[in-house]
């Protein structure tokens, strides 16, 4: 460690994030990343968009860009903010919103990135416990806290609440700020925005990586009354005013305007997602109903890391947490049919079941 370090670094634990191997051949479902490529129209935007005015700043506002966000979710335009990928977004809401006396709220099983930010931030905080079947509870939810968090379907489990249940969530505790993560929605799950029209304290982070096929282009944007935007322009504009280059906007506001290829690539997502559950569960794994784009998994015979390990040398690539309560679980992408049929190859061999052992689906 450095000796020039601040006390704040020497304290942080950063996040880690998935591996991005630079190894070729190798079958990569461990990053969540979208298997089909974005809209055409997004490509032909951003080449449009390469020209010699990238000597200017970009919109510092992103005006055009929360046009698009405001009228695809319904919404008025000061009720959205962007800013460069969920991440960061989502570092604005901690700064900005989240920082209160009573504890920030969010389950001990979740995206690992908050207890981070919380550090960094000095948010105080207490996870709540999910159930036995890797559930959130809206009843424990129900005590004193300073604000809420809920990636919602929850990562890494794949699960989620429906949307009356997050309005028995915003109903139970209407003095404190609730945001809903719903960087995996797409893919199965209700959105919670339709609530901020009757819930101030509501906000709804999205992202543009996984759902519109732009992990490369860093997009992502939040969803709120306008009194809570209005505090993440305020932390944004203290620390960032130009976060969204001028690519990044032009591509996004085309992925919008090509509703149609994203719901095809959904569609074929989710469908492979079930052929892969179903793969997985004839070869014994206990399958959790994920409604990501990846499913969260473990076999009652192996021991996690070591099967992660066993996938690996067959050049599958997944995602393993060395975490309480999920050390044997694996987190697997949803990959394009190649992939996936080469995940349960793999396994297969690895488990010493038939080469076609979790059959056709």
């Amino acid at each position: 460690m450095s000796r020039y370090w601040s006390d704040l670094t020497h304290r942080l634990t950063p996040y880690v994030p998935g591996e991005q191997p630079r190894i070729a051949g190798l079958v990569k479902l461990n990053t969540n990343e979208n298997p089909y490529g974005p809209s055409p129209l997004v490509l032909e935007a951003v080449r449009r968009a390469a020209c010699e005015r990238l000597r200017l700043y970009p919109d510092p506002e992103a005006h055009a860009l929360r046009v698009a966000i405001a009228e695809h979710h319904r919404v008025r335009t000061q009720e959205v903010f962007v800013g460069n990928g969920s991440d960061e977004v989502l570092a604005h809401v901690f700064a900005g919103l989240l920082r209160h006396d009573r504890p920030l709220l969010f389950p001990d099983i979740t995206y690992s990135f908050y207890p981070v930010y919380c550090g960094l931030f000095d948010v105080g905080f207490e996870t709540v416990p999910l159930d036995e079947a890797m559930r959130v509870r809206v009843k424990d939810y129900r005590r004193p806290a300073g604000a809420l968090i809920l990636a919602n379907p929850n990562a890494p489990t794949g699960l989620a609440l429906d949307r009356d249940e997050i309005a028995d969530l915003l109903d139970a505790q209407p003095d404190v700020p609730v945001v809903i993560d719903e960087a995996y929605v797409d893919f199965g799950a209700e959105t919670a925005i339709p609530l901020v029209a009757t819930h101030r304290n509501l906000l709804v982070v999205r992202t543009l990586s996984k759902g519109r096929s732009l992990a490369g282009l860093r997009v992502g944007y939040a969803v709120g009354d306008a009194a809570l935007i209005e505090g993440l322009e305020r932390v944004k504009n203290s620390f960032n005013s130009y976060p969204l280059g001028t690519l990044a906007q032009a591509g996004a506001i085309a992925a919008f305007a090509d509703q149609a290829w994203f719901e095809a690539c959904r569609a074929k997502i989710i469908a492979s997602r079930e052929h892969l559950a179903a793969g997985l569960e004839r070869l014994g794994f206990v399958v959790l109903p994920s409604r990501a784009n990846f499913l969260f998994v473990r076999h009652p015979d192996q021991d996690g890391h070591a099967l992660a390990g066993g996938l690996r040398a067959r050049a599958v690539l997944v995602r393993h947490f060395d975490k309480p309560r999920i050390a044997d679980w694996l987190r697997i992408s949803i990959g394009d049919p190649a992939q996936c049929e080469a995940l349960l190859a793999a396994a297969a061999d690895l488990l010493g079941r038939p080469p076609h052992a979790h059959g056709a689906g």
